[in-house]
């Protein structure tokens, strides 16, 4: 059976790909989850206006998130915490930290998004990226200072 897909199905194709599936596959799961519909012209027409909106959404989100990423190459956001004389930390200072503090600079960047190899746990100034999509990055200045 043909079906003309409406979104992306992992290892079977991309939005408005034409693709032969068996009957079975179509009717019980592409048709009744929306990820397909029948190859009609008014639906090549609908699907393929689709794909066009989603691409210029993801075009303009792409455009937000880099201006994001431009201000948040500026940034340095201080930390606090206990350490003993020596400067290590009693704990650490991890993702959730750094996000909280960022939100509170205005930054709304979810724990995801920080980028940190490990824990921080000496003080010091941190260089830390912020992944905020494929290709788009930041570093952000991050001072662990003592509470």
């Amino acid at each position: 059976m043909k079906v003309l897909l409406r979104q992306d199905v992992p290892s079977l194709g991309v939005i408005g790909d034409v693709v032969e599936v068996q009957t079975g596959y179509a009717r019980n799961y592409l048709l009744p989850q929306h990820l397909g519909v029948e190859p009609t012209g008014s639906n090549l027409k609908r699907v393929e206006q689709e794909r066009v909106d989603r691409e210029k959404a993801a075009k303009d989100r792409l455009q937000t998130l880099k201006g994001v990423a431009s201000r948040l190459a500026g940034a340095s956001i201080t930390i606090k915490a206990k350490a003993n004389e020596l400067g290590h930390l009693f704990g650490s200072v991890t993702e959730e930290h750094i996000a909280e503090a960022l939100a509170a600079e205005g930054f709304h960047v979810t724990v995801a998004q920080v980028a940190l190899a490990a824990p921080i746990r000496t003080l010091d100034k941190f260089r830390v990226p912020i992944r905020l999509a494929e290709g788009v990055e930041a570093e952000v200045d991050v001072w662990v200072v003592p509470a």
